[in-house]
């Protein structure tokens, strides 16, 4: 008879190690250390100049562009399409709207330039254009039953020789100075305008984490210890303060300053300073990903994004219109091909030829590198921002040290591929 001390076929209490506590992404926080790690190696390369205040600002506004149609191609990987056009609508926007400001309202309508009015119709005009392309897309996809890789292919080389014909080979510029504004350079929200930002963003942070703690406690759903959501907290916290801190940190070249006091007809009175602090087009980026995360996570859209790529024979038979659904999802990142466009564009002050060339690919690697399968059904909005955020790193430090642009793309290839590797072995490991 066994002995009654036996406990060889007791279950054995596992001890939580830390991060289970608190309950914290280990692909979130891997990325997050990879972007740690690429920051502190090319600062040292450089010779400390990667991560001045300078770099950081240049790297943020180089970064939204590709970031905001990441987020976009998130929801196409998620229901198991791919988009190979977003490059190409953007540049097909960007023409649009650059024609609309230079030719087509101050000829055609007679709106004159510099006009208060020029800026927001030529943005309306490329929001509407790159929203009804994309729908396109979906409609001969989910209706017409046309592989996604086909269909944006195709609209791969057709939208790059639209925005060609468009404007006739040529570069238009410069474009509108209140357009110019969301570029990044030369819209930004000052110390003050940025130090508000940034205490609103804290707030606001803290906030969901308190209210998500009490739902969970309203619904008997376990909580991590009061501790732990301190500490994150106060990371959380201290990134946002600090990522603002840095940007204040760019002061405005004296030179620069000079030529503002001189186009007003002032005189730049002795010592005075100004810094850049966060860009618009920063702050668009803050509000796409709001905007997006809140539809992935809190809306039927989302739900049913989601549902059709984990299982899209199931969500149709439960009733759910996977054709429409597939219009909506294509034509939510033509809309943000657009918003990428006046990003884009409006950075340059100009329109030309090979804006947006391969950026199709770098936002496909963003989000994949972020942690979207492609097997469908598993995304996240800040994975394909931090993705984005890490490649334009890679680019940007090699760029920094003298590497050539073809070496650059060969790192970001084997990168990509790496990260797809590793996601596997990570997904195998959790069983996801």
């Amino acid at each position: 008879m066994a002995d009654s001390t036996d406990t060889r076929d007791l279950p054995k209490k596992t001890r939580r190690n830390i991060l289970d506590t608190m309950e914290i992404d280990t692909r979130l926080l891997g990325m997050i250390g990879a972007f740690v790690v690429i920051c502190i190696v090319f600062d040292v390369w450089t010779g400390g100049r990667f991560l001045t205040p300078r770099n950081i600002f240049n790297l943020t506004i180089q970064t939204v562009s590709v970031a905001i149609m990441a987020t976009g191609m998130v929801f196409v990987i998620v229901t198991r399409h791919i988009d190979l056009s977003v490059g190409a609508l953007l540049a097909t926007c960007s023409a649009f709207m650059a024609m609309t400001q230079t030719a087509w309202l101050p000829n055609l309508v007679g709106l004159p330039l510099g006009s208060p009015m020029i800026a927001p119709i030529a943005i309306l005009v490329g929001l509407v254009v790159g929203t009804a392309i994309g729908a396109f897309h979906g409609w001969l996809i989910g209706y017409l039953t046309i592989p996604a890789f086909i269909v944006t292919l195709g609209g791969l080389f057709v939208w790059r020789n639209v925005a060609w014909h468009l404007s006739r080979g040529q570069t238009i510029g410069p474009l509108d100075e209140t357009y110019v504004t969301l570029g990044g350079i030369e819209g930004t929200m000052g110390a003050t305008g940025s130090w508000i930002l940034g205490a609103l963003a804290a707030a606001f942070t803290v906030y969901l984490m308190i209210n998500a703690r009490r739902n969970k406690v309203r619904h008997d759903f376990p909580v991590k210890p009061i501790w732990a959501e301190a500490v994150i907290g106060a990371i959380a916290v201290g990134a946002i303060l600090g990522f603002v801190w840095i940007l204040n940190s760019y002061e405005v070249p004296i030179g620069r300053l000079r030529r503002i006091f001189d186009a007003r007809g002032e005189t730049m009175p002795e010592g005075y300073t100004a810094v850049y602090g966060v860009p618009y087009s920063v702050l668009i980026l803050i509000v796409v990903a709001i905007v997006m995360t809140v539809v992935a996570q809190r809306t039927r859209l989302g739900r049913y994004i989601f549902a059709t790529g984990g299982n899209p024979e199931a969500t149709e038979l439960a009733g759910i219109n996977i054709r429409f659904l597939t219009v909506k999802v294509f034509a939510i990142v033509g809309f943000l091909c657009a918003l990428s466009a006046v990003v884009a564009s409006a950075r340059l002050n100009f329109h030309s030829n090979d804006i947006g060339t391969l950026d199709e690919l770098r936002v496909i690697a963003a989000a994949v590198i972020g942690g979207t399968a492609l097997s469908g059904g598993i995304g996240t909005i800040y994975g394909a921002i931090l993705g984005a955020l890490i490649m334009q790193s890679l680019q940007s430090g090699m760029a920094m040290v003298g590497v050539e642009a073809p070496y650059q793309n060969i790192v970001v290839g084997i990168v990509l591929v790496f990260a797809v590797y590793v996601d596997i072995l990570y997904r195998k490991r959790t069983g996801d």
